[in-house]
């Protein structure tokens, strides 16, 4: 074989090779929007973050709990590289996040924040989407600026608005320059009961495009609301982690009931654990649907005979596991 013709097979591997890889690669999950394992910081003789890990994947909202002073803005701070770890490791969209590109796609709201007085929220928006390099058009900026509801303000002098309008403006900018990552650090805080419901619902729109969101806020009603998973610091640690279900465990739900014989009885063990106080029922239910649990419960009793006055749900609150964990009531609890 000629020269040529190696150079020809050579050449054929390596493009097959490449493409096989690309392939490959392609077909592999995408890597999480946010890992962090083992972070850590100490500021003097406090340890204000003591080996928080978890991770938040493409399109899930996560919320970050705790009370003031539980690490939370730290660990923000740490995962874009604006505070350095004294351990641990951070990914950002697949990249480390001392790579300035694992921050292209990221878009941040801090706490706090201030504009320039002079400007208008259309050059804010100008200046923050010639600093992330992104080519967005003026009518996509304008759009931005509506889904915050400052349309009508765009050409006026930010140094005249609320806090609660420059919040909004904070936000515009944390979307503006279409990140695949938003980081938002108590969106809510100086909103109105309106602005949080277009907050929630912009977060339920940004996760429904495939957009991760970490949501620091101590507005637990908000994060019940909108979150998939939840992480709860306490004194820079993880207390504890996982989703809604798995955080605030089983359900439960009260029957009263009139002519229960022993064939009821059982039938109310075989949905769960069962307790009695005169007529009432208490019922934790081992299925987490209560859908299919509960009218399959009230027929199998109806068709025993037993007769069904009333059927109330029973939930244990975020707010109510929250403080359970932080006054340690309740042990620490990781569930992924």
């Amino acid at each position: 074989m000629g020269s040529a013709d190696a150079a020809t097979v050579r050449g054929v591997t390596s493009d097959a090779t490449t493409a096989s890889a690309a392939a490959e690669l392609a077909a592999l999950p995408p890597s999480p929007a946010v890992w962090c394992s083992g972070l850590r910081k100490r500021y003097g003789r406090r340890t204000a973050v003591d080996d928080v890990s978890f991770s938040v994947a493409r399109g899930e909202v996560l919320g970050l709990l705790g009370p003031n002073g539980a690490g939370k803005t730290s660990v923000i701070k740490m995962l874009l590289g604006l505070v350095r770890p004294d351990a641990g490791e951070v990914l950002l969209l697949g990249r480390r996040s001392t790579d300035p590109r694992s921050r292209v796609a990221v878009g941040y709201l801090p706490e706090l924040f201030r504009y320039q007085p002079w400007l208008t929220p259309t050059e804010v928006l100008d200046l923050h989407v010639r600093l992330s390099r992104v080519d967005v058009p003026r009518d996509e900026r304008r759009e931005c600026l509506a889904l915050v509801g400052l349309a009508e303000r765009s050409g006026d002098r930010v140094g005249g608005f609320s806090k609660g309008m420059q919040q909004r403006l904070g936000l515009a900018v944390a979307l503006v320059a279409r990140p695949e990552l938003v980081v938002l650090d108590e969106p809510t805080s100086a909103l109105d009961p309106i602005g949080r419901v277009d907050v929630r619902d912009l977060v339920l729109s940004l996760k429904s495009r495939g957009v991760a969101v970490l949501l620091n806020s101590h507005l637990i009603g908000e994060v019940e609301r909108v979150c998939d998973r939840v992480v709860i610091l306490d004194q820079g640690r993880v207390a504890a982690s996982g989703t809604l279900a798995e955080l605030l465990g089983q359900r439960e739900v009260r029957l009263r009931l009139d002519g229960v014989d022993d064939a009821a009885e059982d039938r109310l063990r075989a949905a769960g654990s069962t307790s009695r106080s005169g007529d009432w029922f208490t019922v934790q239910l081992t299925s987490d649907d209560d859908g299919v649990t509960v009218p399959d419960l009230v027929r199998d009793l109806v068709g025993r005979g037993v007769r069904v006055h009333a059927v109330e749900p029973v939930r244990i609150s975020l707010e109510e596991r929250l403080l359970g964990i932080l006054r340690h009531d309740e042990p620490e609890v990781a569930i992924r």
